[in-house]
C-alpha cells in the first residue's frame, strides 16, 4: 500500500492522492536498468540515460506529474498518429486509405518493406507511412509546411512549440535508410512529391521539442475526443478520433503492439527518444519519458510505468466504463438540508448559520480510476469551507478495484487532518462489496446505512463542538419554545399540570390512531416519529423525525383533538412529561392568555418549518 499523503494545515491536497501514486511509481521505475539510449541519430545519443518523467492529463484539464516531466525531449514517432489525424481530416478516410494501410507488418519501425498488393506502406506508424503521410501536410513552401506541422503540435499542447535545430540537422545529415523508403516510394507511385522535401517537414516533425506533460495533454486531447482539455479548442474531428486510437492500439507499438495490447490494453505509440504516449478513452491521457530503450525502440521504463498503471486502476479499455462528468449528482449543504432530528431554536440557529461546513456529495454512475479521481478532486475543492463530507452512494451501481483503493486512500488522509468523512448507503449492495470493505477498514465509526444518520452525526458534531448543551435534569419549562414568553405566574401553573412520565427503549409512547389526550415534552432520551410498515416491499417503518430533550411531540393534540397519525417510540430510556389537552384547554378558559400564547409559539414554529422545508426543496430540484 502507497502512504496517505496530507499537506499542511490539516488539508487533503485536491491531487495529493494521484500525485502521491506517481511519485512513487517514480522513484521504482527510475532505478530499473536495461535498454539503451538510441544512437543511430547522432544527437539522441546525448541524452541522459538516467532522465525519468511521468505525467497524467485528465480530459477536463487535470494534469499531474512526477520526476523530468517538464524536461525538454524530442517527440520523434510519437508524433505519427497525430499527423495522421491531421492527414484524414484534410484528406478523408478513404483517400488516405489509398496511401497508407492500416495493418501490422511484424517488421522494424524503419524497415524497407512495403505492401506491394495495395502500392501503399502498411500503416501510417511505421516509417514509410508516415513519410506518405508527411506529404499531406498542406503549404505552398517547405517553410510553410513546417509551420503548418508545428501549428498542429502546439495546438495539441496547448502551448507553443520549438524545433530542435540540431536533432533537425543530426536526422537530416544521416537519415540515409529514411532516403532509400522515400525515393522507393517515389519509384512506385507512393509519393508524388520531390523526396527530399518531404523528408525534410518529415524530420522536422520528429524533431518538435515536447515533455512527458505535453505529451499528457496531447494524449488527453484524444481521450476528449479531440478536444484540447486545457484550451477547449477542437484540434482534430472526433470522427477520425477512434481511426488514429485503433492503429495506435494495433501498430504504435511495433513489433511489441499485440503483447502490449495483450497486457496493457490501452492505445499507446513509442518514440525513440525514450517516450511512450497512452491513451484511455473518456478518462486521460498518460506521458512516459525515459531515453533507454529495448530492441522493439520503446522505453524501458515507460513500458514498466505503464503496465503498473494499467494494472493498479484498470484501465484496461477492453473493460466496459462511462463518461467521468457525470460521477457528481448534486451536492447540498447543512445550512439548507438537515436530518429528521428535530431541533430546539438555538440548535436551528447554528445549523443555519455554520451549516455549511457540512457537505453531502450524491455520487452517481460506476466507480473506476476517472470517475474516482473526479470525484476525489472535487472533495478537495470543497474541504476549504467543510468540516465534515458525506459521500452518499445510493445511486453507485459498481464500483471497481481502482475506485476502492483511491476512495480508501481519501479516507485515510481525511483521518489525519481533523476533517470528518461519512459514507452512506454502502451496505446491502453486492457490487459495492469491494468498496465497502475498504472503506470499513478505513472509517470503521463512519459509515451509516442512511445519510439521514450520517447527517444528524454531523449535525451533534457541530453542535457539540459550538458548546450547546441541555441539562436533561435542571430545565425549567421557560426554556421550552412551546412556552416561550410566558410569564413566571404562568409557567408555575403549567409545571403543576406536568406528568412524569417514563419509558423504556422500543416502548410505544404514541400509536396511530390512538386518541389524542397527551401532548409530551422530552427530558431525557431519545424519540423517533414513525409511520408503522410505510416501505411495503422490507415492512419497514418510515422515519419522519427524532427528537432529543427540550423538544414536544404530540401537541397538534392541542388543535385538533383527533386520533394519532404516527408512532412514536422511545430510542432509550425515556423520561418525559405528559400534559393533558383537556388540562390546558381548561386552564385556557380561566387564563385565556396561555393558550394563545402556546398557539402563536406552535404557528411560529410550524412556520419556521415550513420555510426551511421549502428551502430544502428548492435545493434538491436543482
Amino acid at each position: 500500500m502507497l502512504r496517505t499523503f496530507v499537506s499542511g494545515e490539516g488539508e487533503i491536497p485536491s491531487s495529493g492522492l494521484v500525485s502521491d501514486y506517481l511519485a512513487e511509481l517514480h522513484f521504482r521505475i527510475s532505478h530499473l536498468s536495461g535498454g539503451a539510449v538510441a544512437s543511430y541519430i547522432p544527437e539522441l545519443a546525448k541524452a541522459d540515460p538516467k532522465l525519468c518523467g511521468i505525467a497524467i492529463a485528465t480530459i477536463d484539464g487535470k494534469t499531474y506529474s512526477a520526476g523530468d516531466a517538464d524536461v525538454e525531449f524530442t517527440i520523434q514517432s510519437v508524433s505519427k498518429p497525430f499527423v495522421y489525424g491531421y492527414a484524414l481530416e484534410r484528406h478523408g478516410r478513404e483517400a488516405i486509405l489509398q496511401r497508407v494501410g492500416v495493418e501490422p507488418t511484424g517488421e522494424a519501425f524503419n524497415s524497407i518493406v512495403l505492401d506491394e498488393v495495395h502500392n501503399r506502406p502498411f500503416n501510417p506508424m511505421v516509417n514509410a507511412g508516415a513519410i506518405a503521410i508527411a506529404e499531406t501536410i498542406k503549404g505552398a513552401t517547405p517553410t510553410e509546411r513546417a509551420q503548418n506541422m508545428l501549428t498542429l503540435f502546439s495546438r495539441l499542447a496547448g502551448r507553443r512549440l520549438s524545433i530542435d535545430e540540431q536533432v533537425y540537422r543530426s536526422e537530416l545529415e544521416t537519415g540515409h535508410r529514411n532516403r532509400a523508403i522515400a525515393y522507393m516510394m517515389l519509384n512506385s507511385g507512393m509519393i508524388r512529391r520531390a523526396p527530399e522535401d518531404i523528408l525534410d517537414v518529415y524530420f522536422r516533425q520528429c524533431a518538435v521539442r515536447v515533455t512527458a506533460r505535453d505529451l499528457a495533454v496531447m494524449a488527453a486531447t484524444l481521450a476528449n475526443d479531440g478536444v484540447n482539455p486545457l484550451s477547449g479548442e477542437r484540434v482534430i474531428a472526433t470522427e477520425y478520433v477512434s481511426d488514429i486510437l485503433t492503429v495506435m492500439n494495433t501498430c504504435g507499438m511495433y513489433n511489441y503492439a499485440g503483447q502490449w495490447s495483450y497486457d496493457v490494453g490501452i492505445p499507446a505509440k513509442s518514440g525513440v527518444a525514450g517516450s511512450i504516449l497512452a491513451v484511455i478513452p473518456g478518462q486521460l491521457g498518460i506521458a512516459v519519458f525515459s531515453p533507454p530503450i529495448d530492441q522493439h525502440g520503446n522505453s524501458v521504463r515507460g513500458v514498466a510505468a505503464c503496465k503498473e498503471i494499467a494494472q493498479d486502476f484498470r484501465l484496461n479499455i477492453f473493460r466496459s466504463h462511462v463518461s467521468t462528468s457525470t460521477v457528481i449528482r448534486r451536492e447540498l449543504y447543512g445550512d439548507i438540508i438537515h436530518s429528521k432530528r428535530a431541533r430546539n431554536p438555538l440548535e436551528r440557529r447554528l445549523l443555519s448559520e455554520t451549516g455549511r461546513r457540512i457537505c453531502i456529495i450524491e455520487v452517481q454512475g460506476p466507480l473506476f480510476f476517472g470517475s474516482a479521481e473526479r470525484l476525489i478532486r472535487r472533495i478537495g475543492d470543497v474541504q476549504s469551507t467543510t468540516s465534515h463530507v458525506i459521500l452518499d452512494f445510493r445511486r453507485v451501481p459498481s464500483a471497481d478495484e481502482a475506485a476502492s483503493q483511491l476512495l480508501a486512500r481519501l479516507a485515510g488522509a481525511f483521518n489525519e487532518t481533523g476533517r470528518k468523512l461519512l459514507i452512506s448507503h454502502l451496505a446491502h449492495q453486492p457490487a459495492l462489496a469491494t468498496l465497502h470493505e475498504a472503506m470499513e477498514q478505513a472509517l470503521p465509526e463512519q459509515i451509516f446505512e442512511h445519510r439521514d444518520a450520517a447527517l444528524e452525526w454531523c449535525e451533534n458534531a457541530v453542535i457539540a463542538e459550538a458548546g450547546i448543551q441541555f441539562d436533561a435534569t435542571r430545565f425549567s419549562l421557560s426554556e421550552l419554545h412551546i412556552f416561550k414568553s410566558l410569564a413566571r405566574d404562568d409557567l408555575r401553573l403549567l409545571e403543576a399540570l406536568a406528568r412524569p412520565m417514563i419509558f423504556e427503549a422500543g416502548d410505544r409512547i404514541i400509536r396511530t390512531g390512538d386518541p389524542a389526550r397527551l401532548f409530551f415534552v422530552i427530558a431525557r432520551g431519545t424519540v423517533t416519529v414513525e409511520l408503522a410498515d410505510a416501505v411495503q416491499a422490507t415492512h419497514q417503518n418510515l422515519r419522519i423525525a427524532s427528537m432529543g430533550p427540550g423538544l414536544s411531540f404530540g401537541e397538534m393534540a392541542l388543535l385538533d383533538g383527533g386520533t394519532r397519525s404516527a408512532d412514536v417510540v422511545a430510542n432509550e430510556r425515556v423520561v418525559c412529561y405528559g400534559f393533558s389537552v383537556d388540562a390546558i384547554h381548561e386552564l385556557g378558559r380561566t387564563h385565556p392568555h396561555v393558550l394563545t400564547t402556546i398557539y402563536a409559539n406552535m404557528m411560529r414554529d410550524f412556520s419556521e418549518r415550513l420555510r426551511r422545508a421549502n428551502d430544502e426543496i428548492r435545493a434538491l430540484e436543482q
